[in-house]
């Protein structure tokens, strides 16, 4: 799909309404009663498993410019040589046994085009900045105040999962992400979460465990398709994308966003899936929480 029209490239004139299902989806008016049934419905499924799924939140417009513009993008997406890596792409540790989640080494094949990709003009940067989505996620969240996460890199991405790649099962640095698909895959692909498996202050490794060892019952199968909206609690879920078995691109666009302003990811984590540092990653950085990733 290619969409060549564009909407008004500077700030002050765009206008996220036009990209989404607005009559489904109102989330500008912060007085509209569906708007607020959206938000009780997704506070809801979040407290049940971490999830949330907004059906066809973009519509063919927006979701046709925003995979026009990560078709743009496409060869400059970056994979990495070094594609074996645990849940929370760190080092193994000798003194631990084998069968410790941070021993339990997986492959990691699909690659990112980076946010340093897309210009401040484009649509899709444009509306990850937009207010009246900010306030709408925040509002969904349950959340006084969002902020666009600060790392320089990987702030709003495309995970691009080509034939024969997949994405391990992982843990997010940010609590939670929001997704958007754009292109599914013919075949595999699938996302899959244990919801839950961790907090702020328990690891369970033994929980992971399970679920790296394919012994859990945790595990959910979630049915995206194109412009879908998800909200996804990440940091504490683990969760993977499938093997794409067939014969084109999955392409699913991650924005991500923090309580805190100044948070970026850290220098192993950001030079192991995006290949490359910026002069924020070498500051000290801010955290939620002191998990092992």
């Amino acid at each position: 799909m290619t969409i060549i029209a564009n909407l008004q490239t500077t700030a002050a004139g765009f206008d996220g309404k036009n990209l989404i299902n607005y009559g489904r989806y109102p989330i500008a008016n912060a007085g509209h009663s569906v708007r607020q049934k959206i938000i009780e419905k997704v506070k809801s499924d979040l407290a049940d498993d971490g999830c949330a799924l907004l059906d066809g939140f973009l519509n063919e417009f927006g979701l046709g410019i925003i995979l026009n513009e990560a078709l743009e993008r496409r060869s400059t997406a970056y994979f990495s040589n070094n594609n074996r890596t645990n849940a929370y792409f760190s080092t193994p540790d000798p003194s631990l046994p084998n069968t410790h989640p941070v021993n339990i080494m997986m492959d990691r094949t699909n690659g990112f085009i980076t946010s340093d990709q897309f210009e401040p003009t484009t649509n899709a940067c444009q509306f990850y900045h937009w207010h009246p989505l900010l306030r709408f996620l925040a509002d969904c969240l349950d959340k006084d105040q969002l902020y666009i996460y600060a790392d320089p890199i990987s702030n709003m991405i495309i995970n691009v999962c080509s034939p024969g790649t997949q994405f391990n099962w992982h843990f997010d640095t940010n609590e939670f992400t929001i997704t958007m698909l754009l292109k599914p895959a013919s075949s595999g692909g699938y996302f899959e979460y244990a919801p839950a498996i961790r907090t702020a202050d328990d690891e369970n490794y033994t929980g992971v465990a399970e679920v790296l060892k394919g012994k859990s019952d945790r595990v959910k199968r979630l049915q995206l398709k194109p412009g879908d909206l998800q909200f996804f609690l990440g940091r504490y879920a683990l969760h993977q994308v499938t093997k794409n078995t067939g014969d084109d691109d999955r392409l699913l666009i991650i924005m991500s966003f923090t309580e805190q302003p100044d948070v970026v990811g850290s220098k192993q984590r950001v030079k192991q899936l995006y290949g490359r540092l910026a002069k924020a990653h070498h500051q000290d950085r801010s955290r939620n929480d002191n998990l092992m990733d």
